[in-house]
């Protein structure tokens, strides 16, 4: 069930269990994952990107292996707030995804999540190289993160 309201979306879940972020890319999909008690966000890999179908049975094998109790999507909303094409390709992913899994889906406003992981990953002198294969997985730890602050503020 997709969740346009953070309220709605915790209300929809578990008391406990473990959440993943995504960080939705035309190229890839950064994947994050948080701890059973939702306080810590950590990034955990990226899917490359190939069609639908083999990109949401990725996602869905990580969601069983992990046990996870809902997914966050990053929704990438224009700087004003209103949403494009890619908030659009966000919103139809997030439908065909819960046609495959019962698992509470929510949005995370992802304004900055890029630049706020490239400046993380550049104080860390992390390599150029190194920063293009961690950036999606990092903005996803990104994006998450601000999903679990908000839901420990409305438990």
């Amino acid at each position: 069930m997709i969740h346009d309201d953070m309220a709605d979306f915790a209300a929809a879940l578990p008391r406990a269990g473990a959440l993943a972020g995504l960080d939705l890319g035309t190229r890839t999909i950064g994947v994050a994952v948080s701890d059973g008690m939702r306080q810590v966000a950590s990034p955990l890999t990226v899917i490359r990107r190939r069609k639908f179908t083999l990109d949401a049975a990725d996602l869905l094998r990580i969601v069983t292996d992990r046990a996870l109790t809902g997914m966050i999507l990053g929704l990438p909303r224009n700087m004003d707030g209103s949403e494009g094409p890619r908030a659009q390709s966000t919103r139809a992913f997030a439908r065909n995804l819960s046609r495959l899994t019962d698992l509470p889906i929510g949005f995370w406003d992802e304004r900055l999540s890029t630049v706020a992981a490239e400046r993380a990953l550049l104080e860390a002198n992390t390599s150029r190289r190194r920063r293009a294969e961690l950036i999606d997985q990092v903005a996803a730890g990104y994006i998450l993160q601000g999903a679990l602050d908000r839901l420990r503020h409305l438990g």
